[in-house]
């Protein structure tokens, strides 16, 4: 759990970022499922924080494979590298997929809560399709820019675990976990920084390749 004045600094960054996520869906937008935040423990300790947060997806900001997304009003624009989840039927863990999420890193470290409020740099996701039986430990995840290999990395923690994770997050802020949402599960690399006219081409082994461009 976080600290006392972190907690309450989480706590109150959910409260408008749930908000956030519901005027989205009342304005037409369909929900997708949701996304950790800031699993490396060095992030983790500057905010006062011992677990990650949770943001959340929903259709408006999903891309297809090989899109090219328009970046040019962003500030601090990159990529992460995750792994998808899907929600089973009972609870668990249902399918594995590659994600590529799109996010602005133009925040203030200095407080969690408006990072929270701003579902936590997150501008969009790139979700491919299902690889039915695949081993998450047998990936290894290499990323390039504008084909040239800049950095390679592999999943950290059980999907399982990531599940029950974001279930009692959700839970403890007011929110829920529902079959069928798809959890991305934290960037397995660091963040790949990206301007107009790159590509990302990712590798993700057994989970199959994802790309993007950005355009301004």
């Amino acid at each position: 759990m976080p600290s006392q004045d972190a907690g309450a600094a989480v706590a109150r960054g959910m409260r408008t970022l749930l908000a956030r996520r519901a005027a989205d869906l009342s304005a037409g937008a369909a929900p997708v499922g949701w996304k950790i935040g800031f699993n490396t423990p060095a992030v983790q300790e500057h905010f006062g924080l011992r677990q990650p947060v949770v943001g959340y997806l929903v259709d408006t900001g999903v891309s297809v494979d090989g899109a090219t997304v328009d970046i040019g009003g962003w500030t601090a624009p990159a990529v992460e590298v995750e792994v998808a989840i899907r929600v089973g039927g009972d609870g668990g863990v249902g399918g594995l997929a590659p994600a590529l999420e799109l996010v602005d890193l133009d925040i203030s470290f200095d407080d969690i809560e408006p990072v929270l409020a701003g579902n936590v740099c997150h501008r969009g996701v790139v979700l491919g399709a299902e690889v039915a039986g695949a081993d998450p430990w047998a990936m290894v995840a290499v990323a390039s820019k504008n084909d040239a290999v800049v950095a390679e990395g592999r999943i950290v923690e059980d999907p399982a675990a990531t599940v029950a994770f974001v279930r009692s997050f959700l839970a403890e802020h007011g929110a829920s976990l529902r079959p069928g949402d798809r959890i991305i599960a934290g960037s397995v690399v660091p963040p790949v920084a990206v301007a107009p006219g790159d590509a990302v081409q990712v590798a993700f082994g057994p989970l199959g390749e994802l790309s993007v461009a950005f355009g301004s």
